[in-house]
């Protein structure tokens, strides 16, 4: 095995930053999916009417009026074209927000736990860490830090 030469105050430095990045991501990703959900159901459906509340043209929801200002007063459930597109990408995407939350944990555990072993002079579990991370294995990271 190669040396390991960490200094683990720079180690918990960096890890303080990831983790404020890590929360400022957080926080615009849900901010993200609350906007797709809000526009989602701003964006009507695309049902033909007036302003004014009357005899419905076209296929509507049962029970609804039609018209834009009946869909923005009762904030009708997005059905339209606009929120479908809109579902599809959010879904789409989900895979993918969940790989890079699973890739952050792991960075931030995998270093953690790999520089606490360090540092009790377990080379051989700082090494799994460090492998778990890489590998993107967050069961194996529990692991390794709950057997302490």
């Amino acid at each position: 095995m190669v040396a390991w030469d960490i200094k683990p105050q720079g180690v918990q430095g960096q890890l303080k930053v990831v983790g404020g990045h890590a929360g400022e991501l957080e926080k615009a990703l849900n901010a993200l999916m609350t906007h797709l959900s809000e526009a989602a159901a701003a964006a009507g459906t695309a049902v033909p009417g007036g302003t004014e509340a009357g005899q419905p043209v076209g296929p509507v929801v049962p029970h609804r009026q039609a018209g834009p200002v009946a869909a923005l007063v009762s904030a009708p459930t997005a059905t339209g074209p606009v929120a479908a597109a809109l579902g599809t990408y959010a879904q789409a995407r989900q895979a993918q927000l969940k790989s890079l939350s699973e890739r952050i944990q792991a960075a931030v555990l995998g270093a953690a736990t790999a520089t606490n072993e360090y540092v009790e002079g377990d080379l051989d579990t700082a090494k799994q860490a460090q492998n778990a991370a890489k590998a993107v294995r967050l069961d194996v990271l529990r692991d390794l830090r709950g057997g302490k």
